[in-house]
């Protein structure tokens, strides 16, 4: 009992750090306001003139179309995109055999997975706003929300040692070859961030490389990239803060009252 009340003091002051980070996130969000990229080159531009260019750097919220001429193509499911990130989840049964409270031994059939392949890649790209005036992302080190476009499970064994699903191919050897884990199949995974796409960036954009971009801050601000609105950011980040909050309680509350029963009996 005395374990159980310690781990949910653990669990506790993880959901601490959690609800910490949400509300952050959130205050961040409803400060922000929306900028157009031709007031932020407006500006860039004086300031260059006065002090010279490469210091000027301003956090920003910025709303706009995702547009480049070299796009990624996502190796699943083919599409343009400037940001993907996809995952190969092989499911098996296992047989295993436990002995109970009694010392009699019995065998039985679970279920498990295990993720054999996973990969992301992103490139800069630009965002246009309405009146299309356009500004690099440099979408590195970014709080990314992406958009998942592909998961779907596929029966049986691997054919001939190796997988693949559209452009996307993995030779498996004898990996998972004997033992007591069987094959059911592969999960395939792929979310992206599609060209054309609305987006929501919150980010620092400077001049220090001779042009406009937006990238990370590098400071306690959250760089965020989703095709959720202003809104419904502040909202999730908001809420989120609120059930972390009530579940720290609860789990400091009973962790403190089975730890203290635990020590005593």
């Amino acid at each position: 009992m005395a374990l159980f009340g310690f781990l949910l003091l653990v669990a506790g002051g993880v959901l601490w750090f959690v609800r910490g980070h949400q509300g952050h996130r959130s205050r961040h969000l409803k400060l922000a306001h929306t900028t157009p990229i031709g007031e932020l080159k407006s500006l860039a531009s004086a300031v260059a003139q006065e002090i010279g260019s490469g210091d000027w750097r301003d956090y920003v919220l910025l709303w706009g179309t995702i547009t480049t001429e070299a796009p990624l193509t996502s190796p699943m499911k083919g599409m343009p995109c400037v940001y993907y990130s996809n995952a190969v989840i092989r499911e098996y049964e296992e047989t295993i055999r436990e002995q109970d409270e009694k010392g009699n031994w019995r065998t039985r059939t679970q279920r498990g997975s295990d993720t054999i392949s996973q990969e992301q890649q992103s490139i800069p790209f630009d965002l246009v706003d309405q009146v299309k005036e356009r500004v690099e992302v440099n979408p590195e080190g970014a709080d990314v929300e992406l958009v998942e476009v592909l998961n779907e499970f596929r029966p049986g064994q691997s054919n001939g040692g190796s997988i693949s699903f559209g452009g996307f191919s993995m030779n498996l050897g004898d990996s998972f070859g004997g033992g007591n884990r069987r094959t059911l199949g592969y999960r395939y995974r792929e979310s992206i961030l599609a060209v054309g796409r609305q987006v929501t960036v919150l980010g620092m954009v400077s001049d220090r490389t001779g042009s406009l971009t937006v990238e990370n801050p590098n400071t306690n601000q959250p760089f965020i990239i989703s095709p959720k609105s202003q809104e419904a950011l502040v909202k999730s980040a908001t809420q989120n803060a609120q059930i972390a909050f009530w579940a720290m309680v609860g789990c400091l509350g009973l962790g403190a009252i089975l730890l203290v029963v635990g020590l005593l009996s």
